[in-house]
């Protein structure tokens, strides 16, 4: 089996030199100094799980990370850092990382992290994989972002599909836009909330003649996916 592949960003050569030596035991691991060249061998290349430092030249660990959740949802990411104030944990976690480890670290802790994401987002690709729901007169599957019904063939885009999948697997349930937003873009913000509301007017559309299913509204609270 091929090992696992890890981007780890740090520009400390001395501790990404030890850190490199010890992950290489149990992973494959690409290591960059550099914010900017690290993001761009992202966008380029497959990986498993991402290790970010946060204080970095061009592009910190925060921006990268905010930019590796636009294009990937699901991929594990670690911080390691010197920032040990709670409201850069708090910042680090709310951008979509899955944790935050304050250095000086426990090689053996960041190894264990590492696998038991690894293996969780393992586990949640196979998940997608097989499923498949149904509701209504439709049918979605979440892999190939295919929505279909009696009168009608649709291809969601990646967010598009994401978005359905989250409201499926939490059906009759209020969403806060807050918790959408987070988990699809791992961020909160105005923008961010203008563009989930094209979302869900977009999916609104496509379910617009099934009577039996609806995206309600709960003003200033979230939506709610309705099959009855």
């Amino acid at each position: 089996m091929s090992k696992k592949r890890i981007l780890y960003v740090e520009d400390d050569e001395t501790l990404a030199f030890l850190t490199t030596d010890n992950l290489e035991q149990h992973f494959e691991v690409l290591h960059c100094n550099n914010g900017k060249e690290a993001f761009h061998l992202f966008c380029n290349e497959v990986f498993d799980l991402c290790v970010l430092d946060i204080m970095l030249p061009d592009m910190d660990g925060f921006e990268m990370a905010t930019e590796i959740r636009k294009r990937n949802q699901e991929i594990p990411i670690i911080f390691l850092s010197a920032k040990t104030l709670k409201e850069d944990r708090i910042k680090g976690l709310k951008l979509g990382a899955d944790d935050y480890l304050v250095k000086p670290y426990s090689i053996e802790e960041l190894i264990l992290k590492i696998e038991i994401f690894l293996h969780r987002s393992q586990k949640s690709v196979e998940n997608t994989i097989q499923k498949q729901y149904t509701f209504g007169s439709f049918q979605f599957e979440p892999e190939n972002y295919s929505l279909k019904s009696d009168k009608q063939s649709v291809t969601l885009t990646e967010r598009e599909a994401s978005l359905l999948k989250m409201f499926l697997d939490n059906p009759n349930t209020v969403l806060k836009r807050e918790k959408i937003l987070l988990e699809l873009w791992g961020s909160d913000d105005y923008f961010l909330g203008r563009s989930l509301d094209v979302f869900i007017s977009r999916l609104r559309k496509i379910i617009k003649e099934e009577t039996h299913v609806r995206i309600e509204n709960i003003p200033r609270v979230g939506f709610k996916l309705v099959v009855e």
